[in-house]
């Protein structure tokens, strides 16, 4: 199990990297030129913090998968991960629109490939929890 944490933690840190590219690939400068300067401003703010805590997660499962493991407060961070993670994939299929997808090769790819990672992290956390 400690391999599982570890390499969760290796693709929780790539997923924060990913985020440094959304601007450019999802063409915010474009898509909120006409939103407040308030609700641009909260999309990057968000999207740094949303970083910030999967680069902070990443960091704690690649340096201390045996004190996660092994102690109470461990496995109450586990727990913790397991929820965000269950929430995160939930909200894939609740809060967004199959019409991003549907019909598309490359964004049904997407995901498909986003769902089993967010189950991947879901299953791994909560049976490293309660284990």
């Amino acid at each position: 199990m400690q391999q599982q944490i570890e390499i969760a933690g290796a693709l929780l840190i790539i997923l924060a990297m990913m985020h440094a590219g959304f601007p450019r690939k999802f063409a915010w400068k474009m898509e909120f030129a006409s939103v407040s300067v308030m609700n641009r401003q909260m999309m990057y703010v968000h999207t740094f913090f949303i970083a910030l805590t999967l680069l902070l997660m990443g960091i704690l499962c690649l340096t201390s998968p045996q004190e996660l493991l092994t102690t109470p407060l461990g496995r109450r961070v586990l727990l913790g991960f397991a929820i965000f993670w269950s929430a995160r994939l939930l909200i894939q299929f609740f809060g967004y629109s199959s019409e991003l997808w549907r019909g598309k090769r490359f964004e049904t790819i997407v995901h498909v490939v986003f769902s089993l990672i967010w189950s991947y992290f879901t299953s791994i956390f909560a049976i490293a929890a309660f284990g």
